[in-house]
């Protein structure tokens, strides 16, 4: 709910106030280039920062007969005002070393005269004023929300500048540039807040007024100004202005404007008369205008162009955004409910949105009735068979804004009748609570008793279109309706299958057993244990998937014969010598961990495959442990050799088998629950559990797990889960 409060003030703020910003943004750019012009004029004198007031006034006094005043500018130039030799009255630019004219100063230029006045004011006086301080204000308040929704996405204020996963050109570079220049628009924002506050005397600014008791000025000691102890310690570097007396009679004097403080001295001694420091409103209130105008340094100037142009910039990316967000938004066909599929979609910035409608599309397409909305809406559904869940992760693993009271509600309202759910998350590896979210949403949907799972939780790294379509395809297979989701809907090239070449194969142990076959790629093709074969066995749109154990230099597949299946009958029908064409796809997030850490293997029949090959691949011998459960010993038969063989070259530190339908009639949740401070301290040594069989299998050792990890731990599973100690591939 935090979350959705700064959003939504983030965007109440731009929406409110971006005509104004705009145009202050678009004058301002143009007038930081003034600083930059002034600062190429030739008025500056070389080591103007070693000049004292002592060594220069006199100087300065014989040049000129007579003087009014100097003034030091920003741009460290000394402007004098007084009469020449001629006695004609001048203001020029000077050497304060020798008192030679330098130029004459000239008025801004009616251009810049005219950006000013709009950028004060948009020439509407007073009223104009308080509209550009209040747009000025607002820019701080929409900095400020857009620093906590970055500290927010990222994860924490140590996270700030970490990296950030590009989901789009308007999200990327409005967060990045958004970093790059918070500090530089938080000072120009906060600046120009600060001088209208003091301009409408909301701060109050100083009234100087010296009191000299004129009465007791000394005219003893008289010393000539070089000789001033107060202009020998006074360089010109920290002169604002400098008035002169106007006459020669005691009770006129010198005022001296410093950056800190203004002095009044005595024309005849140099004895300080009166000395009044500013206050820190009226320092804060010079320093906000020097920062603000960027008028003392030219580079300060373009940064702030720099910093400006990127508001231009957040404007339009802002917008670009929250339209994206609304597209993405589906208007219903149907009435939740009359539909038989449901998809609920949790999602912070909208992007998820997009996969769900390319479903719901196809669904509608197929001829189905189907319903989207986002987690948040989550109901009763009376006539719902299938549910999915597409969701994003926001935060420290948290729910996205529209999902956030997904898992409350799903606690109080159960559907009528059993519905067969499947949970895809979208996320970052980048980020250390990969899909936490979606994992907690699978967990507990399992735990339902009218909630039956599909599929396994399927996820998605940086919303890769291939790990998207690989859960599309499955589940299409699995609900029995067909999706015909391309490559072209997010413009991916397809993958070519390979020819792959059928070099050996298993015999049947009994009519409905298992049985392995190798296949070996034709040319070179990078792969490896826990990617996936895709086979076509009727050259149609029909696809099976495989996991695949690498052994040596070939594909190894486990196989379960079922009678009449469309893919087991046709990769039992190959015989050695045989070509098929089939695809690889990577299945990155199961794939064996190559960080040295303990890994625990987790299978029930044919899903050892994948397992088989991980431990031929462990070339480095990482401490590997296998629990397997099979119907009987004659099952376990088929794989016995590559085990024993795997356990003598050190490959497999231990092998542990459960029987359903012999002996003592355990599976493999009963030899884990067994070993449970073995699984809880193998968690907290970063180890990792890969399981890979049955979903029903899947969905026990799941809820072991929630037992283990809650009791020992002290953990819930979904904190495992989202650091990638947990990993699945089930079926």
């Amino acid at each position: 709910m935090t979350i959705s409060i700064w959003r939504y003030s983030h965007l109440a703020l731009a929406v409110s106030s971006f005509i104004f910003i705009l145009l202050a943004s678009f004058t301002g750019i143009i007038l930081a280039f003034d600083p930059v012009a002034q600062k190429t004029l030739p008025y500056r004198v070389n080591n103007f920062n070693q000049i004292t007031l002592a060594e220069a006034i006199p100087a300065i006094k014989k040049a000129y007969p007579e003087v009014t005043d100097i003034t030091v500018d920003a741009n460290q130039f000394v402007i004098l005002n007084g009469t020449n030799e001629q006695l004609e009255n001048v203001t020029v630019y000077i050497d304060p070393r020798t008192g030679k004219s330098l130029g004459i100063p000239a008025e801004q230029s009616s251009f810049f005269q005219w950006v000013t006045a709009f950028h004060r004011s948009l020439f509407l006086k007073e009223t104009g004023r308080f509209i550009i301080g209040l747009t000025s204000f607002l820019l701080l308040l929409i900095a400020v929300s857009g620093t906590i929704l970055v500290i927010q996405r990222q994860r924490g204020v140590k996270r700030f500048f970490s990296k950030i996963v590009r989901e789009n050109f308007a999200q990327y570079y409005h967060v990045v540039l958004g970093r790059v220049s918070l500090i530089f628009i938080i000072i120009i924002a906060f600046s120009g807040t600060y001088l209208s506050l003091a301009r409408f005397e909301v701060i109050k600014t100083q009234q100087i007024s010296h009191n000299i008791d004129f009465d007791s000025i000394s005219t003893d000691n008289k010393r000539v100004p070089a000789e001033f102890p107060v202009f020998t310690k006074t360089l010109f570097a920290d002169v604002k202005s400098i008035e002169f007396p106007f006459s020669e009679d005691p009770e006129d004097y010198y005022t001296l404007k410093l950056k800190d403080r203004e002095l009044v001295v005595n024309q005849l001694n140099g004895d300080i008369l009166s000395e009044i420091p500013y206050t820190q409103t009226a320092m804060l209130t010079e320093l906000s205008l020097d920062l603000h105008t960027g008028r003392t340094n030219w580079i300060w100037a373009l940064i702030l162009a720099l910093a400006t142009v990127n508001i231009l910039f957040f404007i339009y990316s802002g917008f670009a955004i929250t339209l994206k967000r609304i597209a993405n938004k589906v208007k219903n066909k149907y009435k939740a409910g009359d539909c038989r599929f449901i998809i609920l979609v949790g999602s912070e910035n909208g992007n998820t949105f997009f996969f769900a409608r390319t479903i719901y599309k196809q669904l509608l397409d197929a001829g189905e009735k189907c319903y989207i909305a986002e987690l948040n809406s989550y109901d009763t559904f009376p006539k719902a068979e299938h549910l999915i869940v597409l969701t994003a992760t926001y935060g420290l693993g948290d729910a996205p804004v529209n999902a956030a009271k997904f898992l409350s509600r799903l606690e109080k309202i159960h559907q009528p009748k059993p519905v067969k759910f499947s949970v895809v998350g979208f996320g970052s590896h980048s980020y250390p609570d990969f899909c936490k979210f979606a994992f907690e949403v699978n967990n507990k949907l399992a735990a339902q008793e009218w909630a039956l799972p599909l599929l396994e939780i399927h996820t998605v790294n940086d919303r890769s279109p291939d790990e998207f379509m690989q859960w599309a395809s499955q589940w299409s297979q699995q609900a029995g309706v067909q999706l015909n989701i391309s490559p072209a809907v997010f413009q991916v090239k397809p993958k070519r299958p390979q020819t792959l070449t059928v070099t050996g194969r298993s015999e049947l142990s009994h009519a409905e057993g298992a049985f392995l076959i190798t296949l070996k790629p034709s040319g070179r093709v990078k792969y490896t244990s826990g990617d996936l074969l895709a086979i076509y066995p009727a050259n149609d749109h029909r696809e099976r998937l495989y996991s695949i154990g690498k052994i040596g230099d070939a594909i190894q597949l486990s196989v379960k014969l079922y009678p009449g299946g469309l893919g087991s009958g046709y990769l039992n029908s190959l015989k050695p010598g045989d070509k098929i064409r089939a695809r690889i796809d990577a299945n990155k997030h199961f794939h064996f961990p190559n960080n040295g850490a303990p890994v625990l293997m987790i299978s029930n029949g044919t899903g050892i495959a994948p397992f088989l090959g991980m431990i031929d691949q462990n070339k480095l011998k990482s401490s590997c442990y296998l629990y397997c459960g099979f119907r009987g010993e004659q099952s376990f038969r088929l794989y016995k050799d590559l085990l024993d063989a795997s356990l003598r070259s050190l490959k497999l530190k231990q092998l542990q088998v459960a029987y359903s339908r012999e002996g003592d009639k355990k599976y493999v949740k009963d030899i884990l629950a067994r070993d449970e401070s073995f699984v809880a301290s193998l968690l907290d040594d970063g180890g990792t559990i890969m399981i890979c069989g049955s979903l029903a299998m899947q969905q026990n050792v799941i809820e072991l797990l929630e037992d283990i990890c809650g009791k020992v731990n002290n953990r819930d599973v979904s904190y495992f889960q989202a650091r990638g100690q947990i990993l699945m591939d089930c079926y």
